[in-house]
């Protein structure tokens, strides 16, 4: 018997048993900050050095310089023409679809001129570079270089600088095919908080960057948050979440499914069914204990639903809504009999799954928005990745004289008012009179 938990909004308890459900302890290990701390210091210290120096020991390589760990143009062009046709052909459609989604996110500059002359706009430009981080070995996620890589290129970023860590000289060859695929512009074979330092600080042969993106372990997401500020970072995200809104429509084996999808990830992942029907939660419960025993991964999913997933039963599905925005989930599917009219229900989510046949496995490959979402209730606040992550937004202003008049007499007294006399000086020098 899977030990999931059962909820149902009728207790007296379930608000507090729901507040439990979603705690999460985001104290960092102060082990991983220490050895964070200490590898960052010394890869701004000594460069390449200290690059090729923790690579070779956590790596298990031997490379006697930088020149060992980075990857020719022809290296990723290789990986992807050595691609059985079946994995080429997936991995260029994926590729198709997420570029035509990203661009149509692409922002424009744009400008307006006041009765007086003066003219004030906003201009967007891309960023110069841009680090992407890629786990490797055999956690592989060509996905994730398609899902970073892509809307930064689309975006218009000049250079893209790709490191991702080789165990045992081990190398992907769908990762670096999609690399090629995305237009990645240099690869390091390069892993861990060394990695992210030298992305950060850059050294005489990786080059600073202006902002990092992509997934890591825990000691690349402790270096992440250490570099923010000298560099930009895409988020800190946490363990992956789903969270299924029901009406009982279903096939509870395809709910089952959805919910196994997320717990693989990781046993700190959460899956969440919340359901109109309590007879079709039974079923569904039914289903996971008939389709646990077949998944490769079942001890995760196991652990991950025993600790973090729930099976809660509502009164009615705008209940359900109000719950699901409470949670603020990384991927909500709406698997409804009539769903469309309940999406704008949803206010918080990182993504919206709509309907029987929209997986959230989709959005993860192929679909075309982006993968890399909110977790932990961030999505509160935080949007998906996208082109817009990558591209920065400048304001415009030029004053007419006549402008100056008005705007400075406004600005002088503001400034008088708020105790500095250069500033409101700076104004009226400006002043016909």
């Amino acid at each position: 018997m899977i030990a999931i938990k059962r909820l149902n909004t009728a207790d007296a308890a379930f608000k507090e048993r729901l507040d439990a459900l979603l705690a999460f302890e985001t104290a960092q290990d102060q082990g991983i900050e220490s050895t964070v701390a200490a590898i960052l210091a010394d890869v701004k210290s000594r460069g390449d050095a200290a690059v090729v120096e923790y690579t070779n020991r956590f790596d298990r390589l031997a490379a006697v310089s930088m020149a060992d760990l980075e990857l020719p143009p022809a290296a990723l062009q290789a990986a992807l023409d050595g691609l059985p046709d079946g994995q080429r052909q997936a991995l260029e459609a994926a590729a198709r679809r997420i570029r035509s989604y990203h661009e149509r996110q692409k922002l424009e500059g744009w400008q307006y001129t006041e009765a007086d002359g003066t003219r004030l706009g906003q201009m967007i430009t891309p960023l110069d570079r841009v680090g992407l981080y890629v786990p490797g070995g055999k956690a592989a996620y060509p996905s994730s270089v398609l899902m970073n890589a892509v809307p930064a290129k689309v975006a218009g970023v000049k250079e893209l600088i790709m490191v991702v860590p080789t165990p045992g000289g081990e190398k992907n060859a769908l990762v670096l095919a999609a690399a090629c695929l995305a237009g990645v512009d240099r690869v390091f074979t390069l892993g861990g908080a060394q990695a992210v330092g030298a992305l950060a600080y850059g050294t005489a042969t990786v080059p600073q960057v202006d902002k990092i993106v992509g997934p890591g372990n825990a000691y690349v997401a402790c270096a992440k948050r250490r570099v923010f500020g000298i560099v930009g970072i895409d988020m800190v995200a946490g363990p992956s979440e789903i969270l299924v809104v029901s009406d009982g429509s279903a096939d509870p084996d395809w709910v089952a499914m959805d919910l196994f999808s997320q717990a693989e990830h990781d046993e700190l992942a959460q899956s969440i069914l919340i359901c109109t029907d309590g007879a079709f939660i039974d079923r569904v419960q039914a289903s996971i204990e008939k389709l646990l025993p077949t998944m490769p991964r079942q001890a995760v999913i196991r652990q991950s639903l025993a600790d973090r997933g729930a099976l809660i039963q509502v009164r009615d599905l705008e209940e359900a809504c109000a719950i699901a925005n409470r949670v603020a989930p990384e991927h909500l599917e709406l698997s409804l009999a009539d769903p469309d009219p309940w999406v704008e229900k949803i206010h918080h989510a990182g993504a919206i799954f709509i309907g029987h046949y929209t997986s959230e496995s989709l959005g993860d490959y192929c679909a075309g928005p982006n993968h890399v979402l909110p977790t932990s209730g961030s999505a509160r606040f935080s949007s998906p990745l996208g082109v817009y992550d990558f591209q920065k937004r400048t304001s415009l202003i030029k004053v007419s004289r006549a402008g100056a008049q008005t705007l400075g007499r406004i600005a002088s007294t503001l400034a008088h008012g708020e105790g500095l006399p250069a500033h409101a000086k700076s104004a009226e020098y400006r002043l016909d009179n």
